[in-house]
C-alpha cells in the first residue's frame, strides 16, 4: 500500500484534537526515541492476516466480535482480569459460531487501550479546575495536580503492559486454552446463576458430543489445529499519537508502513473529521482500520473519508463502527448504508450498542441499560436487512469481572446495586453474564439476517 505524501510524522501538520499537551518536550523526545528503539508488538503478517479475516467478513462470509476494556488501566493489571475477559470472548465466539455456522473474527480491545478521548480538557471538582483524565498512558485518574499533569513516560509504561498482556494472550489462544476440549472450562463460577449459563452448558454439552464423533474418525486438535487454539487479535482507538507514530514500523516484506502497536486500529467520533492529525496517520498505515460513525456524519463526508482511507478499496481494509444510540439508528443509519453501498467501498459495518446509550442514574452512576443496548443491536440489523447490506459485526465494551455498571439483564443489575462492584476507570462495561446474554441474543439476530440474505439469494 503507497501512500503519496504520506510519513509516519506527517499528521503534525494537521490539526490534532483530544491529545495532551506536554509541558517539558525534551522528555516527550526522549521517550518517543525510547518507544522508537522497542521491539514491534505486533507484526505486519499479523495485521494482513486479519485484513484477509475482516475481508471474509465484508463479503458476509464471517463475523466480527470486538470486545474488551473501555479503557485499560495500570491499577487493574493483573492476569486474572486477562484470562477472564479473553474466555468470554470465547464463550460469545462459540455462541455465535454454533447458531450461525459462520467463523468468527475475534479482536479485542486489548494490549494498548488506555488513552480516552473526553468532552472537555478541564473538570472541576469543589471549585479546584485540573486537566480531565485521559487514560492512563497519558495521565491519573486521581484528582490531584500532580496526578492529572500529562506524563509521557507513562507510554513506556502502557508498552510494557500491552507487551505482556499480549504475551499471555497469544499463550492463551495457542497453547491449548482455547481449545474446544475445553468449551466447559470458559464458564465463570459467579455466572452459575444466570439463565444463560445454562444455555451455554446445554451448547458446550453438544460441542463434546461432536468432538466425541470427530475423535472417533480421527479428527482431533493433533490433527486439526483449528480445533485446539484461536486466532486472537488486538485492537486500540489510535488517540495518542506520538505513542503511534514512535511504534510505526517499515515491513521488511512490502516496503508498506504499519503500526506495530495493534492489529487493528480506529478512529474516534471526536477526531475522524476531514483533514484531522488522526485521518492524516491513519491513511499511511497497512493496517485493517475502524471508523466510528454517528449522528453528525453525513454520507458526503463519509465518502470522502472513505477515498482517503482506503482509495484502493481493498476489501478488509475499513471497518465502520456506528455509534447513534438505540432510538436514533434506524433513522440515522440508512443514508449511510446507501451512500456506501452506492458507491462500491467494501466496508465491514459492525455496531457500537454502547456510546451512544449512556445514561445517568439517580444516585449519579454512569450507566448503560442493557434493553437500550440490545435495542440499538436490533435496529442496526434491521436497518441492514432494509437496505440490502450485510450487519457483520458487534463491538462491545466488556469485561470478564463480576462489575456491576451496566443495568438491566437477566441478572438483574439494578441502578441500586450499581454501587456494589461500579469499577470502570471511564464507561460502564458489560459484565460477563450480561455478554454472554448479549451474544445469545445476537445469535438470534444474526440468524435472522443470513435467513433474509438467503431468501434474498434465491
Amino acid at each position: 500500500m503507497k501512500t503519496a505524501n504520506w510519513s509516519p510524522e506527517s499528521w503534525r501538520d494537521h490539526e490534532g484534537l483530544q491529545m495532551p499537551t506536554y509541558r517539558d518536550g525534551a522528555a516527550l523526545a526522549a521517550t518517543e526515541a525510547t518507544l522508537g528503539s522497542f521491539p514491534p508488538l505486533v507484526f505486519a503478517g499479523e495485521a494482513r492476516h486479519l485484513k484477509a479475516d475482516l475481508a471474509k467478513v465484508a463479503a458476509g462470509e464471517s463475523f466480527l466480535l470486538q470486545g474488551g476494556d473501555c479503557a485499560e488501566s495500570f491499577a487493574e493489571f493483573h492476569p486474572n482480569n486477562i484470562r477472564d475477559t479473553f474466555r468470554v470472548l470465547l464463550q460469545m465466539a462459540v455462541v455465535l459460531t454454533f447458531a450461525s455456522k459462520l467463523p468468527i473474527v475475534k479482536v479485542g480491545r486489548m494490549a494498548g487501550q488506555f488513552a480516552k478521548p473526553r468532552s472537555a480538557n478541564t473538570e472541576i471538582i469543589d471549585g479546584v479546575e485540573l486537566p480531565s483524565y485521559r487514560g492512563d498512558n497519558v495521565n491519573d485518574i486521581a484528582f490531584t495536580a500532580q496526578g492529572r499533569e500529562p506524563d509521557p513516560e507513562r507510554m513506556i509504561r502502557a508498552y510494557n503492559q500491552s507487551a505482556a498482556t499480549l504475551n499471555l494472550l497469544r499463550a492463551f489462544s495457542t497453547g491449548g486454552y482455547a481449545s474446544l476440549d475445553r468449551v466447559h472450562g470458559w464458564m465463570l463460577d459467579f455466572m452459575g446463576r444466570s439463565p444463560w449459563a445454562k444455555k451455554f452448558h446445554e451448547m458446550a454439552d453438544q460441542i463434546g458430543t461432536a468432538l466425541d464423533f470427530m475423535k472417533a474418525c480421527g479428527l482431533n486438535p493433533e490433527t486439526v489445529p483449528q480445533l485446539g487454539g484461536t486466532s486472537f487479535y488486538t485492537s486500540h482507538e489510535a488517540l495518542l499519537l506520538p505513542y503511534e507514530q514512535a511504534l510505526t514500523r517499515q515491513d521488511s516484506i512490502t516496503g508498506d508502513w504499519y503500526d506495530t502497536s495493534a492489529h487493528m486500529l480506529w478512529i474516534g467520533d471526536r477526531t475522524r473529521f476531514e483533514g484531522s492529525a488522526h485521518v492524516e496517520y491513519l491513511r499511511g498505515i497497512g493496517n485493517p482500520i475502524g471508523m466510528k460513525v454517528g449522528p453528525s456524519l453525513q454520507p458526503d463526508v463519509l465518502l470522502r473519508l472513505l477515498d482517503t482511507l482506503n482509495p484502493a478499496r481493498e476489501a478488509g481494509r475499513i471497518t465502520l463502527i456506528t455509534r447513534y444510540g438505540h432510538d436514533k439508528i434506524e433513522a440515522g443509519l440508512p443514508p449511510l448504508v446507501r451512500a456506501v453501498l452506492r458507491e462500491g467501498h467494501p466496508v465491514v459495518w459492525s455496531c457500537d450498542p454502547m456510546h451512544g446509550n449512556v445514561v445517568k442514574a439517580a444516585n449519579g452512576y454512569k450507566t448503560r441499560p442493557f434493553e437500550r443496548i440490545l435495542a440499538e443491536v436490533r435496529g442496526f440489523f434491521a436497518v441492514h436487512r432494509a437496505e440490502g447490506s450485510f450487519g457483520g459485526g458487534i463491538h462491545a465494551e466488556m469485561t470478564g469481572q463480576n462489575v456491576t455498571e451496566c443495568t438491566g439483564g437477566a441478572v438483574d443489575v439494578t441502578e441500586q446495586s450499581l454501587a456494589d462492584r461500579y469499577h470502570t476507570h471511564c464507561d460502564p462495561r458489560l459484565n460477563a453474564a450480561q455478554s454472554l446474554e448479549l451474544a445469545f441474543l445476537l445469535a438470534e439476530m444474526l440468524n435472522d439476517e443470513l435467513a433474509e440474505r438467503r431468501k434474498a439469494a434465491a
